[in-house]
């Protein structure tokens, strides 16, 4: 009868050492589809945000270039002779005033928040944000692999009856979980 026991108790020890190894390789799996989740959106965000960050200089390249222009154009009507009637020379130096305003709106407007001053710092914000969002998205991708890690580990466990791999799997996944949590709440944390 002692055998008997002894056997059922090394059966029901390694049924239940399945069982926690099942349940955690669930955890784990659940877990890595979450932070694959998170991490594609952090991708896409980044991804937009580069647009973005594309569009708003090439916005303020346009200005800057208009400004030239117009700049150049202002110039050069300024070294003409001033010859002719009055009435032509005050639509001149109108039309002269006209340019500078023009100037100083692509320079600087506040109100549209259009001008190469407020494009640049719009520009700047863009890029803090999409490197935020790089940040967590490489974040993510160390939380996954560890999550995949995690997850080999504990399915070698169920198969070896090896405590110890559960135990490197149950503390991969927690690393894992550590990254996710850096790349929701602080991805500039780990920033190389």
């Amino acid at each position: 009868m002692e055998i008997h026991e002894t056997h059922e108790k090394i059966e029901e020890a390694h049924h239940k050492n399945n069982k926690r190894a099942a349940i955690l390789i669930i955890a784990l799996a659940a877990l890595l589809a979450i932070v694959e989740m998170a991490g594609k959106e952090a991708e896409f965000q980044s991804i937009d945000r580069n647009i973005d960050r594309s569009d708003t200089y090439a916005f303020y390249q346009a200005k800057t270039i208009r400004s030239t222009l117009v700049r150049t154009v202002m110039e050069g009507a300024a070294l003409l002779p001033r010859e002719g009637a009055a009435d032509e020379g005050a639509a001149r130096e109108k039309q002269i005033a006209d340019w500078q305003a023009t100037i100083k709106r692509l320079d600087s407007d506040p109100a549209s928040g259009e001008g190469r001053k407020e494009l640049l710092v719009r520009a700047k914000e863009i890029t803090a944000e999409r490197d935020h969002k790089l940040h967590a998205y490489h974040d993510y991708e160390y939380a996954a692999a560890a999550l995949q890690l995690a997850i080999v580990m504990a399915s070698a466990a169920v198969i070896t009856e090896v405590t110890l791999l559960e135990l490197v799997s149950a503390g991969l996944g927690l690393a894992g979980l550590a990254m996710g949590l850096i790349g929701w709440l602080a991805p500039a944390l780990l920033e190389l």
